[in-house]
């Protein structure tokens, strides 16, 4: 590592001393307008598609589950990624920081270019399955068709990013994700509606626009990777590095990204339970699906910037710093996430009208921004407790609690309140699922603590 990197690494970014406060708000505000941006290319594709009609409103929520499934694997290799690197820069492993970064790049591609090809092959399978109508199928394929080119970019600018976070640099990604959601911003009515010299593209717009802007950004990205900050080698690895800095990351990246699948597969199984309330609901509940990131933002944000700091005190042995880190983060979700419950409970139907004017699709929008919020709150313990896991390097508990929360609480719960109080039911079955598998998770955390903690006792 160069003394410039080296003096970035140890100078600038140290998260083992210090105001755990100040670092957490210090991380956390730009990933805050990051991501919120970022969370711009489904919500902005979203609301330009409702302009051509409810039947393209629902073949785009009908992508959501599988477009999701393929950031879920940049978001798991992400946490693999800060997770080594991070470690790596508490234990003062300067050289062992950037042979992990390195890998972790090609690792990415690799898997990445495998996931998109799976996907692409079994594409009209699993939409039918999750109950998309023959009528919808030529819409999703055109949007799908592009946006798979691109996703493949998608995996490597998250992982470049988790890089970056790993070193407490959290605005270097919030510019780049910024921009990226500004050009696509840009270019969304453009190529949807053919303005100007503009090809008139329709829903398949809304892919090239986001595709373009994803091209943009890993260029960028890697530029500073390799050249301005040298935290990627420009030399590709040895086998004996790929294989240890690999095995590392992938330890915790795939069965962080296996947890991460959980959302869209259950995201695929909620969008085939609201599909037998018919095309309306579907659309309705797309909406709803894509302005929970922006209801959540600052729990994702900080999903994003409390690893790297849990990380780094993990490798310095500062198990008091990850506990008070921890608990601080979540008494202010709740708190904030009963705010958020609030501004959307009294404007859903004004932001109901903005998204669409069938009837039908107004009130399903109208229920869920009534209901869903309401578990916001408990999702953002999973998420962070699961996050901090991760970065704790004990990914499969991360992975044992998702499978819990998905698959014995939230989905089984949405299906019996779907079955006994119809569409309302479905809604406060899921807010009755994260409520559960939230005061599991808080438990789960607080016991991997106490293990660190008898672990550290026992060698000191």
């Amino acid at each position: 590592m160069s003394p410039r990197a080296n003096k970035r690494a140890t100078k600038h970014n140290d998260l083992t001393e210090g105001s755990i406060q100040k670092s957490l708000v210090r991380m956390t505000m730009p990933m805050i307008i990051g991501m919120l941006m970022l969370f711009t290319f489904s919500l902005v594709d979203t609301l330009f598609i409702s302009f051509l009609g409810t039947e393209s409103l629902s073949a785009i929520s009908f992508t959501f589950p599988v477009t999701f499934t393929i950031m879920s694997l940049a978001i798991g290799l992400g946490i693999g990624a800060s997770a080594v690197v991070g470690r790596c820069l508490g234990n003062a492993e300067l050289k062992r920081a950037k042979e992990a970064a390195t890998v972790i790049n090609y690792i990415s591609f690799g898997l990445a270019v495998m996931t998109v090809g799976i996907c692409w092959f079994f594409m009209e399978d699993l939409f039918r399955l999750m109950g998309a109508s023959e009528s919808l199928m030529l819409l999703i394929r055109e949007y799908m068709e592009v946006w798979f080119v691109g996703s493949v970019l998608v995996v490597c600018i998250m992982t470049g990013n988790s890089v970056l976070r790993a070193t407490g640099d959290t605005k270097t990604p919030s510019i780049l994700m910024a921009s990226a959601g500004l050009i696509n911003a840009i270019l969304d009515p453009l190529l949807i509606f053919g303005y100007g010299p503009f090809p008139e593209l329709g829903i398949q717009g809304a892919a090239w626009a986001t595709v373009i802007a994803w091209t943009a950004g890993f260029a960028y990205l890697m530029y500073l990777l390799v050249y301005k900050l040298e935290l990627v080698s420009r030399t590709f690895p040895s086998r004996a590095v790929m294989m240890s800095s690999g095995k590392d990351m992938l330890r915790i990246g795939i069965p962080a990204a296996g947890a991460n699948m959980m959302t869209p597969v259950a995201a695929g199984i909620m969008t085939a339970i609201a599909a037998s309330y018919g095309d309306a609901v579907v659309a309705g509940f797309g909406v709803g699906a894509r302005l929970e990131p922006i209801a959540t933002l600052i729990v994702l944000a900080m999903s994003s910037s409390l690893p790297p700091l849990v990380s780094q005190n993990f490798g310095a042995n500062r198990v008091d710093r990850i506990e008070e880190a921890y608990t601080m983060s979540l008494r202010f979700l709740l708190v904030w996430q009963l705010f958020v419950y609030a501004l959307l409970g009294l404007g859903a139907g004004v932001i109901a009208s903005i998204f669409s004017d069938d009837p039908e699709v107004i009130a399903t929008i109208k229920i869920f921004l009534w209901i869903m919020p309401l578990g916001y709150g408990f999702q953002g313990v999973i998420i962070l407790t699961n996050s901090s896991l991760n970065a704790l390097h004990k990914p499969l508990s991360a992975l044992y609690l998702s499978l819990g929360r998905f698959f014995v609480f939230y989905v089984p719960l949405a299906y019996f309140g779907s079955q006994t109080f119809g569409l309302s039911g479905f809604f406060f079955g899921a807010v009755l699922g994260n409520f559960l598998m939230a005061i599991i998770s808080w438990r789960s955390f607080h016991r991997a603590l106490d293990g660190e903690n008898a672990l550290l006792a026992s060698t000191s």
